[in-house]
């Protein structure tokens, strides 16, 4: 049966990337995306549709017009913008999801994407190598809805079948969309900074270490989970995904590699460090290994290449 997706927040910094991979798989005409408002960019042949993931009558008219196979659920208030606005982040996060999954059930559509964070651990979660499973108490309302959805996805498997995968996303690296108000941004924000000024001034501490991963792996790895067949699936809360774990220091080395005269500085209580230190300093993936054969490609030196490389002509 030839698939047909539609992604719900698809302008943001994963989705605006996902949806152009999945439209070269899948077609154009078989990708509609969706958002609060117009994208930026689209192409002739692109399909978008302005919807709002609260209201629930309006999504299930958009899925009754284009009878998706699957649906990637992508809308979403991050970390730092969630601690400004707690109750709308919770809405959103959690209301919108359940949404999907109840009309994916009215409307029998098989299979659905949702992206969980490394924002479900928390202060008492191992801090290295951190588990799939262990103690999980997350410090942001990012984090608490996360950990929350991950629940009601696990809930509506195995109570009705429904067909739903996830990755506990680390840090996503991408120098083709601009940052969206998470915790981890400092990592986009330090190449767009220093090739405009040779100067970047982080929020995080210098040995904060954090895990990331390139936007080229994040998006192979999300198809690579989608594409893998439902019996290889062992984990239906959200799979850990590690790519590579570094702190601001080591990135702002890697960066004077190239751009010898790049110059750091730090600002102190920062409230996004609190949320840094709450996170693991790196994951263990070996679910995602074994079950569907996860292996990221890029570390921090090819992804330091990569964005300084493609910046310079877009920035």
């Amino acid at each position: 049966m030839k698939e047909r997706i539609v992604m719900i927040g698809a302008n943001g910094q994963i989705g605006s990337e996902l949806a152009s991979a999945l439209r070269h798989k899948f077609g154009a005409e078989n990708v509609i995306t969706s958002d609060i408002r117009e994208p930026s960019t689209l192409e002739e042949d692109d399909i978008f549709e302005i919807i709002n993931v609260l209201d629930k009558s309006a999504l299930k008219s958009l899925f009754e017009k284009y009878k998706p196979t699957q649906i990637y659920l992508l809308a979403a208030m991050l970390s730092a913008t969630g601690e400004k606005y707690p109750q709308k982040a919770w809405d959103l996060n959690i209301n919108g999801l359940l949404n999907v999954l109840d009309l994916a059930l009215e409307l029998d559509i098989k299979k659905i994407f949702w992206p969980s964070s490394i924002a479900v651990f928390g202060p008492h979660s191992p801090k290295q190598n951190t588990d799939q499973y262990c103690v999980m108490d997350p410090v942001s309302i990012y984090g608490v809805s996360k950990l929350a959805g991950e629940r009601l996805c696990e809930y509506y498997h195995h109570k009705y079948d429904l067909d739903i995968r996830s990755i506990r996303y680390p840090g996503i690296i991408s120098w083709k969309t601009a940052p969206g108000g998470g915790t981890t941004d400092y990592a986009i924000d330090i190449f767009i900074e220093a090739l405009k000024h040779g100067q970047y001034t982080c929020f995080l501490s210098a040995d904060t270490a954090l895990p990331m991963l390139y936007m080229d792996d994040a998006v192979r790895g999300t198809i690579e989970l989608m594409d893998a067949p439902a019996g290889q699936i062992s984990i239906r809360s959200s799979y850990n995904l590690g790519g590579v774990s570094f702190t601001p220091a080591q990135i702002a080395e890697e960066i004077k590699k190239i751009l010898p005269n790049f110059e750091m500085s730090y600002v102190d209580y920062d409230p996004r460090q609190a949320i840094a230190d709450s996170w693991p300093a790196s994951i263990d993936d070996a679910y995602a290994n074994k079950d569907w054969g996860w292996e990221p490609k890029f570390d921090l030196a090819s992804i330091a290449e990569d964005m300084i490389a493609n910046l310079k002509t877009n920035v």
